[in-house]
């Protein structure tokens, strides 16, 4: 067997960000602290810190007054904000930058008075916090069909955004169905879909073709890898996503002489080495690391993190929405 082993793959800048960040709460403050929602979606890196002592909540009720919360990579509506502060929790906002890029958009196009599409899956933690910035101006669309019951005339002040992780054709044909129904439609000023997400996407279509099976190893929740086993699908090759590679029937390998793995934007190195050494002792796999293109994005960590690390009294951030 063959392993074409995907590059890039795995952790990106926002996904490293939040978790150095939680690391270091952690040092600052000890484990008895909280997270709002996963830190990001990865079942494996949630039961590490878990392990740790750390609590994941999903209500602000379930955080003790005082205590202190760090807001995950996936961003949080300013109604969450409002209630820590009413709370007096000290928070840590762990947002990926490029989520907090669509959130500012968000606001912008409101205070401008646009009518504001959002391109994205209903529930996901991103959306909801989108939707929370501007709730009176805006409209989720998960499909090119939802575009026909949108309530608005053509000439209308309309704009849309894009939730993060999206696959490019998927959101492509949302957006095509859209400058169709509204030709005046405002585009954000810089494309919403993160560079990792597109990048690991490009990865996949150009590998896959060349693979038996594809296995992208993430979670289910995961956004940007369900995106991932859907490529390998498109391309014609039975793809799993899988936690772990203990969780892929052994039957399924059977008679693969090349099987590409790559993983999630959210995914650690670890299970993608767990699954390569897997394969090399029960089936003899070789590797190749295929590089599609490199990444050099790196993001600082939170301004909130950086002070306390210089021993300067934490600060709200909430205010930048003002």
């Amino acid at each position: 067997m063959k392993i074409l082993l995907a590059q890039p793959r795995g952790f990106c800048a926002g996904v490293n960000m939040a978790i150095q960040a939680l690391e270091e709460t952690i040092r600052l403050f000890g484990p008895d602290i909280y997270v709002y929602h996963e830190i990001v979606h990865n079942k494996y890196v949630v039961e590490e810190f878990a392990r740790q002592g750390v609590r994941f909540v999903g209500d602000i009720a379930e955080v003790p007054e005082g205590s202190v919360l760090l807001y995950s990579a996936h961003g949080v509506p300013p109604d969450v904000r409002k209630e820590a502060k009413r709370r007096r929790l000290q928070t840590i906002d762990a947002t990926c930058p490029l989520v907090t890029k669509v959130h500012l958009e968000a606001i912008r196009f409101a205070r401008a008075g646009y009518r504001i599409v959002l391109i994205g899956h209903p529930r996901h933690d991103e959306v909801v916090g989108t939707l929370g910035e501007a709730p009176d101006h805006m409209w989720l669309v998960s499909c090119p069909e939802d575009v026909e019951s949108l309530p608005f005339a053509p000439d209308d002040k309309v704009a849309y955004l894009t939730q993060t992780t999206l696959s490019l054709s998927e959101a492509g044909s949302i957006i095509d169905r859209l400058k169709k129904r509204f030709p005046r439609i405002e585009a954000p000023p810089k494309e919403d879909i993160c560079y990792a997400t597109t990048n690991r996407q490009r990865a996949v279509s150009l590998l896959a073709p060349k693979a038996d099976l594809v296995i992208v190893l993430g979670s289910q929740n995961s956004s940007n890898s369900q995106r991932l086993r859907e490529i390998g699908e498109a391309c014609g090759k039975p793809s799993y996503l899988v936690d772990s590679i203990h969780q892929l029937e052994p039957s399924v390998l059977e008679n693969c002489e090349t099987v590409l793995i790559t993983a999630g934007a959210s995914a650690p190195e670890v299970v993608v080495r767990e699954c390569i050494d897997y394969l090399m002792e029960h089936h003899g796999a070789t590797v190749s690391e295929e590089s599609v293109c490199e990444e050099h994005v790196r993001f600082s960590l939170p301004a909130e993190l950086t002070r306390l690390q210089r021993g300067e009294p934490h600060r709200d951030r909430a205010a930048w929405r003002d």
